[in-house]
């Protein structure tokens, strides 16, 4: 059967479970968004992967996003590295990772998120992180993972494939474990997926971590 659905259909839809989803999570109240925070920390420290990491790569939550603030506290006191993404300075569209730590000098960037100020020294190659724990809007049981639309981790993250033979997910095992964190509302049943989308083999949210084959 022939598929006749467009990239602007695709992009359509995408676009409406985006609306949807975030009313969804705006709508959570204070107090939901906390006790969500406190579960999520319960989950991540539970996976091996964590356990196992040095370096991690986190996000400081923003437009009503899981808060991971008490996640970066805990994985503190774990003894683990936290790395903050940055815009890069020379090349539009792409993060770079930068060391977090509680005397970090932070700056507002042009989404008006908060980011390290720039250092050098501090920054890791994407490849050396142990973890990549990525935002996302929406996701589906499969692992298919919606974002705001900038492509920005998507964009960063396909420096990371490759053509090994087997690997579903196109990720060689060295390197960094993708996790997606989200509320559990924003489940949906089917995102429709576009050609450059990485499936994420762990998305972890308050209530369940799911797990890709």
């Amino acid at each position: 059967m022939t598929d006749l659905t467009t990239p602007a259909d695709i992009n359509s839809q995408r676009q409406a479970i985006r609306q949807q989803v975030r009313k969804l999570r705006n709508a959570l109240s204070a107090e939901q968004q906390q006790q969500a925070a406190q579960l999520l920390v319960g989950q991540m420290l539970q996976l091996p992967q964590v356990k196992n990491a040095t370096a991690i790569a986190l996000y400081l939550s923003n437009d009503a996003e899981l808060d991971t603030s008490p996640l970066i506290q805990a994985l503190w006191q774990a003894g683990k590295q936290i790395y903050l993404p940055v815009l890069h300075p020379f090349v539009p569209g792409y993060l770079i990772f930068q060391r977090y730590q509680q005397d970090t000098p932070m700056k507002l960037n042009r989404f008006q998120i908060p980011e390290p100020v720039l250092n050098c020294v501090d920054i890791i190659p994407v490849a050396a992180l142990d973890v990549i724990c990525t935002p996302l809007v929406a996701f589906d049981a499969q692992g298919n993972r919606l974002g705001m639309g900038g492509g920005f981790y998507d964009r960063t993250l396909a420096q990371l494939e490759t053509t090994t033979p087997g690997n579903s997910h196109g990720l060689t095992a060295a390197t960094p474990v993708l996790i997606g964190l989200a509320h559990q509302c924003q489940q949906v049943a089917n995102i429709p997926v576009e050609a450059w989308d990485i499936p994420l083999p762990i998305i972890a949210t308050p209530g369940q971590i799911f797990r890709q084959s």
